[in-house]
């Protein structure tokens, strides 16, 4: 009698760049795959075991809603894809006695300022901090402030909101700007975070980003990632993703054991962890830490290959494969990310307007050592800068014999890109 395949239930909110990744993944595990959504599906009852609606604004409420319908279709592991979901997935394995993370330390991870108390409170390196209201006086607090400071959102994405200030003046207008952003319907409406300002001492030096795999507490790295992009302020906007890095491998150690013990403080236990780490001569500096994997489609810059598995050696795995072999406890195997150099550019907003065409795409696939080029907003849709804004236009992937190459093919590529736009109404 054959077993029947594992069940994963996937929590993907209705607007993600994630769906085709993950899908195709569980396909080529085997996997029965119910994918949760926040708003209902109008094919959800054509297939019911593959699509169903949870809460993902109360995660209790949406671990009853998994325990009700496992009753009747088993399920052997939850996978979240991004920072609200990352919370929900805890405590649907807390319901169900899956692999995940205790509810505690996904909420931490979520919320910027618990995070910096526990990291704090564990000696780990982290900026110095203060927790503002939205209803503090900006110009008493900028007289008091140490410069440079960041001033940010306590959950928002992407380092939308965030923004550096070098002097009193620069303060009181991140805040002004900070506040307006926080005081959106579709923010304010999120909880009382929308209320609070977290201002950070500014910590110079390279950044670097880690992806991640935890397994009983223990930090497996899957890959480090150079931004040769300077991220000095006065917005955060990210672009170039490259790896392996160029760091020294004592600089990379530092890193890896900053982000191990930002896990350990944190109380992280399961699954994919990405985390933002600065380098300078005094170390490693956690900047954040998130209980998911990489954002948007950057996932597909990652390859791994396994030595051994029960398909045979030289099998290629992606990273949203490992993530859900972790997931469904099935073996995995001894990997280490392929041997080439790969990268990906989040396209940079060109500036604010509405999109009306976007062209060179083909000259900048057609550049050696570029893989794909995928433009994400269509014509029509709004492009908004940061740090209002928190979503790219596209992505550009490359793969080749160095790091230098690679990024030197996504800046090739991406000086071919031309966006058309006119002013919004």
């Amino acid at each position: 009698m054959l077993r029947p395949s594992p069940r994963l239930l996937l929590l993907l909110p209705t607007v993600t760049y994630r769906t085709v990744a993950f899908v195709e993944a569980a396909r080529r595990l085997g996997a029965e795959l119910t994918v949760a959504s926040e708003r209902p599906s109008t094919f959800e009852r054509a297939n019911p075991t593959g699509l169903i609606t949870l809460d993902f604004a109360d995660p209790t409420h949406a671990a009853g809603q998994a325990r009700a319908f496992a009753r009747g279709h088993l399920v052997h592991g939850v996978v979240a894809v991004d920072d609200d979901t990352a919370v929900v997935a805890a405590a649907i394995a807390e319901e169900l006695g899956l692999r995940g993370n205790p509810v505690a330390a996904a909420r931490a991870a979520r919320d910027k300022h618990r995070q910096r108390q526990l990291l704090a409170a564990a000696g780990v390196a982290v900026p110095r901090f203060e927790l503002l209201t939205i209803g503090a006086d900006p110009e008493s607090v900028a007289r008091g402030a140490a410069y440079p400071c960041v001033l940010k959102p306590l959950r928002l994405s992407a380092s939308r909101g965030v923004v550096r200030a070098d002097d009193p003046h620069g303060f009181v207008a991140a805040f002004q700007r900070l506040k307006a952003i926080l005081e959106q319907p579709g923010v304010a409406a999120c909880g009382d975070w929308a209320r609070h300002i977290l201002v950070e001492e500014f910590v110079p030096g390279r950044e670097v980003a880690v992806e991640g795999l935890v397994t009983q507490g223990a930090l497996r790295v899957l890959a480090i990632f150079d931004k040769p992009d300077p991220l000095d302020g006065p917005f955060f906007e990210e672009t170039i993703y490259v790896t392996p890095s160029r760091l020294a491998q004592a600089a990379q150690q530092e890193i890896a054991a900053c982000a191990q013990a930002a896990v350990g403080a944190l109380g992280l236990r399961e699954g994919p962890v990405h985390a933002e780490v600065r380098h300078n001569d005094r170390g490693a500096w956690l900047i954040e830490l998130a209980a998911r994997p990489i954002g948007g489609r950057c996932g597909a810059a990652l390859r791994f290959e396994a030595r051994e598995t029960g398909k045979g050696k030289g099998e290629t795995l992606s990273l949203e494969e490992i993530i859900i072999r972790h997931a469904l406890g099935m073996d995995l195997p001894t990997m280490e990310r392929e041997r080439r150099a790969s990268g990906v550019m989040m396209i940079p907003v060109p500036g604010a307007g509405v999109l009306r065409d976007v062209r060179g795409v083909g000259e900048a696939q057609a550049v050696p050592l570029v893989e794909e080029v995928v433009i994400t907003m269509h014509p029509g849709q709004t492009l908004v800068p940061w740090p209002e804004g928190s979503r790219y236009p596209g992505f550009i992937f490359a793969r080749g014999g160095t790091s230098e190459a690679v990024e030197a093919a996504l800046r090739a590529a991406h000086a071919r890109l031309e966006f058309l736009t006119e002013p919004a109404d």
